[in-house]
């Protein structure tokens, strides 16, 4: 249970100050931090407030998006934001397809064109990007790079210390070739952050709030912990869920029973 980090968006409408406080409270020694309300908060405060209550950020949410004009200094200032929160890993969600384009190739190529340009920059600021791959469903318009295998090949131009990648189980559980995938990623030191959620359905009208609570749907929970665990990992493992019914309850009750389905089901 020591390595149990909550997921800022899985209790997203609970305000930062009672977040960190309920965390403290609860035992959880980790949070994953979201931008926007870091930004709302104020970021020096947020910094201030996790520092005052013992807590580790394991990572940042988020960057990438490399579809926008202004990509390159908006994950700038996110790496800064990073590394001004101690946050060792920044989430990279690569984005999808421009307005109009029908053109995957061209897409794929500017994550690879924008990670050069990145990756250098986060290696001076002490900070990990972790490239995320997404179900295929997310391909046209949140997320160019759908499996392990693709954000590994992306990352490998690159030191591990500079680009990493995200092993995200309500992502990748679809895939085949996940189990060596995760293997590849461990043997090459570039699993930077291991995230849990479930898979339910039927999927919600605009699939983004379709992540499961850990128990209730069809994934591999644990197989998933060991796989990881095999290659050596011993990192945080956050829970990250986007559910409307979850996001209904206090943040504390919300707490609370992802920690209880973690215990059950992940750990």
């Amino acid at each position: 249970m020591t390595r149990f980090s909550l997921n800022q968006w899985t209790t997203r409408h609970w305000p930062v100050p009672d977040l960190l406080a309920g965390c403290a409270a609860a035992g959880v020694a980790g949070v994953g931090l979201w931008r926007e309300p870091v930004a709302e908060y104020g970021l020096p405060r947020t910094a201030e407030l996790v520092r005052d209550h013992g807590l580790a950020v394991t990572s940042l949410c988020r960057g990438g998006f490399f579809h926008k004009p202004d990509a390159l200094d908006d994950n700038r200032r996110a790496i800064e934001e990073a590394a001004a929160l101690n946050a060792p890993v920044l989430c990279l969600v690569s984005g999808g397809l421009p307005d109009g384009s029908r053109d995957l190739d061209g897409a794929r190529s500017r994550v690879a064109d924008l990670l050069a340009e990145l990756a250098p920059y986060a290696g001076e600021h002490g900070v990990q990007l972790a490239l995320e791959p997404l179900h295929p469903m997310y391909c046209s318009d949140r997320c160019v790079v759908s499996t392990l295998a693709q954000a590994l090949d992306l990352a490998a131009p690159f030191s591990p210390t500079q680009v990493g990648v995200m092993v995200d189980t309500y992502h990748l559980w679809w895939d085949p070739a996940v189990w060596d995938g995760i293997a590849r990623a461990g043997a090459e030191g570039r699993i930077a952050l291991f995230q849990v959620a479930d898979w339910v359905t039927p999927l919600p009208e605009g699939v983004l709030t379709g992540r499961g609570m850990l128990g209730d749907g069809r994934i591999e929970l644990r197989r998933f912990r060991e796989a990881v665990d095999a290659t050596g990992y011993t990192g945080p493992i956050e829970v990250e869920i986007f559910n409307d019914e979850l996001w209904a309850m206090p943040g504390q009750a919300a707490l609370n029973l992802s920690l209880s389905r973690y215990a059950q089901h992940v750990a």
